[in-house]
């Protein structure tokens, strides 16, 4: 991975962390900085012992500050074509992870950043993040995974922040259905955690059909996503993963009734 542009590790929990490493300029995204995110993010999705990812961008100040805007300014409709494509990579390689993927906001989270962040299952926000879409005021439409604020804020909510590019406060983005969490900045790692663990005392498989499920009940009517989790329920059902942990959940039951007799 080109040194400078992204940070990703994993641990030996299974909890990957990638990070924007681009402080001095509010870890805004160039073609490059794109292309390295999707990378590290697809490589940690085909490892089978992946079990949850963590998106941010290093620093206080911003999660992602938007397209670098000095090489937006350079290109022209080829240029722009494969630029965009990057930009889409990088959520879509969250999309298409097989584990949940929590989007930790920290300080900025404009434009291509809140694209990133809407691609992400779960957000947790810093009390001081400041999220926008402001692509109209340097003469462009938002566009790739800003189609996701629909489904996630309504269609008034949506048009409000492509329309005027303002920016809105973490307590607002909270009561919008933008974000799930704000806390104060300093215990924002914290709340990360509590999700991280929350999700570790899942079954591994069970997790990952799960997000499978959400994925496909996005585009399917009612009556078909409830057909597609009783094949999701099947497919569980083929591993010892349900018995062994109902079993496990039965005995602490037990031993917890027997301990307050």
């Amino acid at each position: 991975m080109p040194e400078g542009l992204v940070e990703a590790n994993i641990d030996g929990r299974g909890v990957a962390r990638v990070a924007i490493d681009n402080e001095r300029r509010l870890n805004c995204l160039s073609g490059a900085t794109a292309q390295a995110f999707a990378d590290a993010v697809n490589g940690f999705s085909g490892r089978s012992d992946l079990r949850a990812v963590v998106v941010t961008g290093n620093g206080p100040k911003a999660f992602m500050g938007g397209a670098d805007l000095r090489e937006l300014g350079g290109l022209d409709p080829v240029s722009g074509r494969a630029f965009i494509t990057r930009i889409h990579a990088m959520s879509k390689a969250l999309r298409d992870c097989p584990v949940p993927v929590i989007g930790r906001i920290n300080g900025y989270c404009l434009g291509a950043g809140l694209e990133v962040a809407a691609a992400c299952d779960m957000r947790v926000a810093s009390d001081n993040a400041v999220l926008g879409m402001p692509e109209v005021k340097v003469g462009l439409p938002s566009v790739v995974e800003a189609a996701l604020f629909p489904q996630l804020i309504g269609w008034g909510r949506a048009k409000l922040l492509c329309y005027t590019g303002e920016n809105i406060g973490a307590a607002e983005a909270l009561s919008w259905g933008l974000v799930e969490k704000v806390v104060p900045a300093g215990e924002l790692d914290d709340a990360v955690e509590r999700w991280v663990g929350q999700i570790l005392e899942g079954g591994p498989r069970a997790i990952r059909l799960q997000k499978e499920l959400i994925r496909e009940w996005e585009a399917m009517p009612v009556n078909d996503a409830i057909q597609a989790g009783i094949r999701s329920l099947v497919r569980a059902m083929e591993t010892d993963e349900p018995k062994r942990m109902i079993a496990e959940t039965l005995e602490r039951l037990a031993n917890r009734k027997h301990g307050a007799g």
